[in-house]
């Protein structure tokens, strides 16, 4: 049996973290956003009555200020997890590459500068 997700949603009000658990209609704050899972589990936990490990807690942050940190965070999520791909097809491709330049007889220098790595690099990218 999956364990039921409650989606707790934490914004900044002064010096402290706002966290509301809709679901349940439960308010409840943290001095430290670090805090705010385990307050939201507590809280759920309390109201409900059941233990804290039957369910799991979503944070979702709101706002901060004037800062729309959600959609923010969720923009750079998605642009880090495209740079990761684009990396691996990078490192890829420039494997391939040097193999195949390899293969032609090119010196590990002059693969380097062709790829605009060292030729250390290089030998690391052959030996694979």
């Amino acid at each position: 049996m999956t364990k039921h997700t409650y989606k707790a949603t934490v914004a900044r009000e002064g010096r402290w973290w706002m966290v509301s658990i809709p679901e349940i209609g439960g308010l409840t704050q943290a001095r430290r956003l670090s805090e705010a899972g385990t307050m939201a589990s507590s809280l759920i936990a309390i109201t409900l009555d059941v233990p804290s490990d039957s369910f799991n807690v979503d944070i979702e942050i709101g706002k901060v200020g004037t800062v729309e940190v959600a959609e923010r965070t969720a923009r750079l999520r998605s642009t880090r997890e495209t740079a990761i791909r684009l990396e691996r097809e990078v490192q890829t491709d420039a494997e391939s590459l040097a193999h195949d330049l390899a293969n032609e007889g090119l010196s590990l220098r002059d693969i380097g500068d062709i790829l605009g790595i060292s030729y250390q690099r290089v030998h690391q990218l052959i030996a694979r």
